[in-house]
């Protein structure tokens, strides 16, 4: 690996000049996807339009669900790169930059910068950590909020009584107040139940004091509590009220339809995380030749690995984001394997290459048949693949595939042959080739193909949308959930109080035209109740209509 000799600083350097390198291109290439990307980015240009900067808000409206600190970071790239899609995504790209040196200084320090080095190409080659910064979610920046504040904790409980060891103090509750103010009080939880569980296998033994606590928890409070104490002295507590019951929805029933089976994580993680979540299978094992702080920052990873995991689990509501914090012990228990391997310290078991070699190849395989199931759409729907009429219109989209983008699987399996050929030769050198290669095969599925994907699924409705900017309407979503019309039509600050009111906007004396958007298979139902709604036309499983204003009196 490549590490300026007694300089890490420059690595370092080097180290976030690459992420800039990887995640920058392509990052406005797509239009922002429904809903999370564009909730969040809509309350930024939300923020930016009205000057309100202390109350999130959707639609104009107070919105409850998530704390300000990732939107404030779109604000302010906004203010510098223009409303678009790059300056949503730009702030996870800074997220990754950040991570990827986190990764590298925390693995020097624990083991060498060569573990350093090898956690940060098994984070960055992986599918889904790579992916995320390269999106506009609010995951990436509450996941290292989390991740920095259990390191240091981690450091401070190793570390010795003096001025470094209440820095660290202080820097743990400072980002796990940041996380706070990033999406909420479930980073508290995950933190102390993981600082309770280690706690509890040390026997109730860590040198901390009660005056270290207590110091804890005032600059916890005074940095992720500032804000909620900010909405109720200024009379925004039904908000807070509001935050905090939607936070114990989301952990006793499913969210907008967003269930699944008790393993769904698990599937993610070991999908998701390819190729390092196949080699952390074998971290989890006890480990020899280690030292102890060694040994205790291992035992730290699992723990979190395990509460992170079992807690998203039982959860009812699933999404593939809620357990993306385990990325980052996932991905250090496969780094270790693979350093050990390296240094000929772990054997280099046949199942788990054998793992990698069959779950890379079924990813290959489906990225080389997917242009060709593309192309016969008609015999997917002939032969009953989809059901349901609004994902037979989807799927019926008229999206051209080429052909030539199975390509891109097939090159992606060619290097999974490549580095299993390698790994008899010489094992650091197809471990590179293996992350590189997952890295590519991500850059090039996200140039030629991440735009066909949005054609089966978003893309005629945000064109509709993007149709009425500067046009004096109203938009409108009906029967169906969506942020896209707010954000692409540019909705304006309401100047009308009635235009926030969906029955006057469908039945009331409206003094400009009402445009809707609604699924196609609804569409019959919503017309014989609202007669006035004329159909302007349908596409994609979408219908579009308008209502004009009704002709003034005595014409």
């Amino acid at each position: 690996m490549f590490v300026v000799k007694n300089n890490p600083i420059i690595t370092e350097i080097l180290i976030a000049l690459g992420a800039l390198l990887l995640f920058i291109p392509f990052l406005g290439g797509v239009h922002l996807f429904d809903w999370d990307e564009i909730n969040f980015a809509e309350s930024a240009r939300e923020m930016i339009l009205t000057g309100e900067y202390l109350t999130v808000q959707i639609d104009f409206v107070p919105f409850w669900q998530k704390p300000p600190l990732f939107v404030w970071m779109q604000v302010l790239s906004m203010k510098i790169f223009g409303i678009n899609e790059f300056a949503a995504r730009f702030p996870n790209v800074i997220c990754g930059m950040l991570t990827l040196v986190v990764l590298f200084r925390t693995g020097r320090r624990i083991y060498d910068a060569e573990f350093g080095w090898i956690w940060v190409l098994s984070y960055i080659g992986s599918l889904l950590p790579f992916l995320y910064f390269k999106s506009g979610i609010i995951d990436p920046w509450f996941n290292l909020f989390i991740f920095t504040a259990l390191l240091n904790m981690v450091f401070f409980l190793e570390a010795e009584r003096g001025k470094k060891r209440w820095q660290n103090l202080v820097l743990s509750a400072v980002l796990l107040g940041l996380a706070n103010l990033t999406k909420g009080p479930v980073s508290i939880l995950l933190f102390g139940l993981t600082i309770a569980i280690f706690w509890f296998l040390h026997k109730f033994r860590l040198k901390i004091l009660w005056s270290e606590i207590l110091a804890f928890i005032l600059i916890l409070i005074v940095v992720g509590g500032l804000w909620f104490i900010i909405q109720i002295a200024i009379g925004n507590f039904q908000i807070i009220a509001d935050f905090f019951h939607y936070q114990v929805q989301l952990l006793k029933t499913k969210d907008s339809g967003h269930g699944g089976f008790l393993f769904y994580h698990f599937v993610i993680l070991l999908a998701g995380v390819f190729p390092v979540s196949v080699f952390a299978l074998k971290g989890f094992r006890r480990s020899y030749y280690d030292s102890n702080l060694q040994k205790r920052f291992k035992r730290w990873m699992i723990i979190l690995f395990w509460v992170v995991l079992i807690l998203f689990s039982l959860v009812k509501t699933k999404i593939v984001h809620y357990s993306s914090l385990c990325y980052f012990p996932l991905s250090f228990l496969g780094a270790f394997v693979i350093y050990k391997i390296i240094l000929n310290r772990i054997k280099n078991y046949r199942w788990l290459n054998i793992i990698y070699a069959v779950l890379g190849c079924i990813i290959g395989i489906g990225f080389m048949v997917t242009p060709v199931l593309a192309s016969n759409i008609d015999w997917l729907l002939d032969l009953g693949f989809f059901q349901d009429p609004f994902a037979q219109a989807n799927i019926s989209s008229d999206v051209h595939w080429t052909g030539y983008e199975g390509l891109i699987g097939l090159m992606f399996i060619l290097g999974i042959i490549a580095s299993l050929i390698l790994l008899k030769r010489n094992k650091k050198q197809a471990y590179i080739v293996m992350f590189l290669n997952v890295t590519l095969f991500l850059n090039l599925m996200l140039f030629f193909t991440a735009g066909k994907i949005e054609g089966y699924s978003q893309r005629a409705l945000i064109d509709f949308c993007k149709e009425r900017q500067g046009e004096d309407c109203y938009v409108s979503t009906l029967g169906m959930k969506s942020y896209a019309h707010l954000y692409y039509a540019a909705k304006p600050v309401p100047v009308n109080e009635n235009a926030q009111d969906l029955g006057w906007l469908l039945q009331g004396n409206i003094d400009k035209p009402a445009f809707f958007i609604l699924r196609s298979k609804t569409l019959e139902n919503f017309q014989a109740q609202y007669p006035e709604l004329r159909l302007l036309y349908e596409k994609n499983g979408f219908s579009f209509c308008r209502r004009p204003p009704p002709e003034p009196v005595g014409k």
